[in-house]
């Protein structure tokens, strides 16, 4: 599950986990077992992240957080708390990795002049094949 930037980390201590009943279809499981996981994780109080870390995922992450900045990850499309909470961790991992990793700085580059020369060709020939479409004598 976690990738380079989150290995050798367990956060699973710093994890609040909280059960309640899931909404939509399912008749009387979902009328009378709590399946939903809901997912907390304080990202401002971690003591696993640095503050480089923490400010990158308030960045990224800012319209998941709340006010209290609390990360809130929810999961409700399993039949069990089992299957949601581990659906539900894996959605934090992935979340976490994908917002501590830096995207690439773009190398500017410009088109070959090959390139340059068959777009201009290229050019040249439809304005011909709708030069050749007027009416005569207009």
């Amino acid at each position: 599950m976690p990738a380079d930037v989150i290995k050798g980390r367990d956060f699973m201590p710093e994890l609040v986990f909280s059960a309640s009943r899931s909404s939509g279809p399912g008749g009387q499981n979902v009328n009378k077992v709590s399946t939903k996981m809901e997912l907390r994780f304080h990202v401002i109080g971690s003591a696993l992240l640095s503050a480089e870390e923490k400010e990158m995922i308030m960045e990224k992450l800012g319209s998941r957080i709340n006010k209290e900045g609390e990360l809130l990850l929810v999961a409700q499309s399993g039949r069990t708390q089992l299957t949601n909470k581990a659906i539900v961790i894996e959605k934090f991992y992935a979340l976490l990795t994908r917002a501590l990793t830096l995207r690439k700085k773009r190398k500017p580059t410009r088109p070959s002049k090959a390139a340059r020369e068959k777009r201009l060709e290229d050019k040249r020939i439809l304005s011909q094949k709708k030069e050749q479409r007027t009416k005569p004598g207009s």
